[in-house]
């Protein structure tokens, strides 16, 4: 199947393997957004897609630990590797599936520019911006099927921290592969998409000192499994 293929051996290897304070990137993905202090509940405006925490981690108890959390997005084309990987070495404490919408897209009257950086519209004032999904990911975090898993890092600095795995359009497979309880290494596969271009975040709650994220709009992919971001002790 060529959205579930695996990568080759070395093909992406893993960022400083040994360093606990390196972030791996879980998806081989397109930075998409960088937020500091998302709300654990928030609304969306017209032009506007704040993360809504509570809603993006499926009401789960543990959701209440990421209330001003910083919140890192990229895009998966249908073109890239589908598969997840655990950024962090650590303890899977939670995983599951949470079901949700197929299909639906905010219109936004353009330009629509201020809910991501680095996105500009072409659109004129009052105008339906005809970009669609490829700039709705903030809002479907909330709303469209999605993957969420908790990992209790190694590293005392990150503590909990959360991957949401995010099924765009018809993408409504979101398979997980870890187990509650299970140990992982960062590099580990712990989940893939079935089908189609998707979404993902990795969160990490208030005070947690993560830095060095890639630009929002540079056009290349981050390689899956190479470094995203890094965490000084605290």
């Amino acid at each position: 199947d060529f959205f579930t293929r695996q990568l080759r051996e070395n093909a992406r290897p893993v960022a400083s393997p040994s360093d606990d304070s390196v972030i791996a990137n879980a998806c081989e993905s397109k930075v998409y957004n960088v937020a500091r202090n998302a709300k654990l509940r928030d609304r969306f405006w017209i032009k506007a897609q704040p993360y809504s925490v509570l809603d993006m981690l499926g009401h789960d108890p543990l959701a209440a630990q990421f209330d001003g959390a910083t919140v890192y997005q990229a895009f998966l084309s249908a073109l890239s590797y589908h598969r997840w990987h655990s950024p962090v070495s650590g303890r899977i404490v939670r995983a599951f599936v949470r079901d949700g919408t197929y299909f639906s897209e905010p219109l936004f009257e353009g330009p629509a520019g201020g809910y991501v950086e680095g996105e500009t519209s072409t659109q004129k004032p009052g105008e339906i911006d005809t970009r669609g999904i490829s700039v709705a990911q903030g809002y479907l975090t909330a709303l469209a099927t999605r993957a969420v898993i908790f990992i209790q890092a190694d590293n005392p600095a990150i503590g909990l921290m959360a991957f949401v795995g995010v099924g765009m359009d018809e993408v409504s497979t979101c398979e997980i592969t870890v187990q509650q309880g299970q140990s992982v290494r960062k590099g580990d596969q712990i989940g893939m998409f079935h089908f189609g271009g998707s979404s993902h975040c990795l969160l990490f709650r208030a005070g947690v000192p993560v830095d060095g994220f890639p630009t929002p709009g540079r056009e290349e992919n981050v390689p899956v499994r190479g470094q995203v971001a890094v965490v000084k002790g605290r």
